[in-house]
């Protein structure tokens, strides 16, 4: 048979358009089957129940499961890198954090701004630093002074031995000419328990992870961590009110896989932001202290890329190395 010229150029333009169509047929279908959001610490902590209350919504607003995934260790990178090992699909997604831009500057094989696609970003959250109610000291002013008259002899931990707790504290320590002990933990929630144990002096935590010990008076909130007082703890002042400059918060977002079809997280970045400026989701954030920011896949990805240079900077000033 012979085709005329014009429908066989059909044809072939019909044929160099299916993969086309194939590819943006699936990201309307998508998702066909479960989503894996791997979090890169153990549960019980504020960056597993953030993901926990994101996941429950993309659930219930994209008809599949959402399940949560715990891959803890090495400071966050197994998590991570169990994202960037995965297929591009939109199935395997990582609960992206404050600590995926430390470790670019921690870890020499890490390279995580290049390893993957930024999706949405969630929100924001202060860390707190908290004491046992039996310690001493009642405000920074005191903790510091307290410090110095006991070199040595205060634990101090931030969770993990990578992460902003680690950075926070070491940044505390660096601008208030203090000597604390860092005790590193696998996440925020085996340091908490300690330090309810009465076997820590001081945490850094994140305020999601601490805040209802606070409110339940089984913890004493010295200070918040961000430049602004947290709305939930209004009455805690800030670490900069007693060393100007200190600030430290930690976000939190969604990543994929590098090469991730662009539709794909084109729709997940709308579903997230949709969920996040939802009254109920949000009130469920705010009320963890949480401030919840919309923006694009490029917004987040120039975030991720800011705060890398940031924490880089203090890192390499702090001399701070991984365990």
């Amino acid at each position: 048979m012979i085709l005329p010229r014009r429908a066989f150029s059909q044809m072939v333009a019909g044929a160099a358009a299916l993969p086309v169509v194939s590819r943006i047929a699936r990201a309307q279908a998508y998702p066909v089957r479960p989503v894996r959001i791997i979090v890169a610490v153990p549960p019980g902590g504020g960056m597993d129940l953030i993901a926990r209350i994101i996941g429950q919504s993309l659930s219930e607003r994209l008809h599949q499961p959402f399940v949560i995934e715990n891959r803890p260790g090495a400071g966050g990178t197994i998590g991570a890198e169990a994202v960037v090992r995965a297929s591009p699909d939109g199935y395997t997604l990582l609960l992206a954090t404050t600590v995926d831009a430390i470790n670019v500057t921690l870890y020499e094989k890490v390279n995580f701004i290049l390893d993957v696609t930024p999706v949405a970003s969630i929100a924001r959250t202060p860390n707190v630093m908290v004491v046992h109610p039996s310690f001493q000291p009642e405000t920074i002013p005191e903790l510091i002074a307290y410090a110095k008259a006991n070199p040595g002899k205060i634990n101090i931990s931030g969770g993990p031995a990578a992460g902003t707790g680690l950075i926070a504290a070491e940044l505390f320590k660096l601008m208030a000419g203090v000597n604390m002990v860092y005790v590193s933990y696998r996440g925020m929630a085996s340091a908490l328990n300690d330090l309810l144990g009465g076997h820590l002096q001081l945490v850094v935590s994140t305020l999601p992870a601490a805040i209802e010990y606070i409110r339940a008076d089984r913890l004493r909130a010295l200070a918040v961590t961000s430049a602004a007082r947290s709305q939930v703890l209004r009455e805690i002042p800030t670490v900069a009110d007693f060393l100007p400059g200190y600030e430290s918060s930690q976000w939190y977002g969604v990543a994929a896989p590098r090469n991730t079809p662009p539709a794909i997280v084109e729709k997940l970045n709308k579903e997230i932001n949709a969920a996040i400026t939802d009254s109920k989701l949000e009130g469920r954030l705010v009320d963890l202290g949480s401030v919840v920011f919309t923006g694009s896949p490029a917004d987040f990805g120039k975030l991720i890329a800011d705060e890398t240079e940031k924490w880089g900077k203090v890192i390499r000033a702090a001399n701070i190395n991984p365990e």
